[in-house]
């Protein structure tokens, strides 16, 4: 996927949570954001996967240590939800996890338990990942 369909990918994931969190607002458990968040990418026709395994690489053996992504965007974007009072470090901590152990070149990290839903939203670039912007010119010929 090139950056620009990755970013308008990214725009229908923030819309579809900000019409979620507005239709319900906070309170409900982080399973029924789910649920709720994923019927709208059904009825936005974004295709998504809801718990994703995520198995942990070492030196080259797959160890399945019973991670799973909340939900994963057109297999691009990793959604890590919340349903908390307040965003912890250890939140970020694991979206970031997730992100890098996904191979994956974009995450969200989602608290609907906020009264305004972007104070709970943070994102994450994975930039080893990422698409380039533009071709680059050689300025090196």
């Amino acid at each position: 996927m090139d950056r620009d369909s990755l970013e308008a990918l990214a725009t229908q994931v923030v819309d579809s949570a900000v019409e979620v969190h507005r239709a319900i607002g906070p309170g409900l458990l982080e399973s029924a954001y789910e649920a709720v968040l994923c019927t709208e990418f059904a009825q936005r026709a974004i295709p998504f996967a809801r718990q994703v395994p995520l198995p942990v690489s070492y030196k080259g053996t797959t160890v399945d240590c019973g991670y799973r992504i909340d939900v994963l965007v057109s297999g691009e974007i990793v959604l890590e939800l919340k349903a908390v009072e307040k965003l912890l470090p250890v939140h970020e901590a694991q979206t970031l996890s997730y992100l890098k152990l996904s191979g994956k070149p974009l995450a969200f990290l989602i608290n609907f338990h906020t009264p305004r839903l972007k104070d709970g939203l943070k994102r994450f670039a994975n930039f080893n990942t990422l698409p380039p912007k533009f071709d680059r010119p050689n300025l090196n010929p």
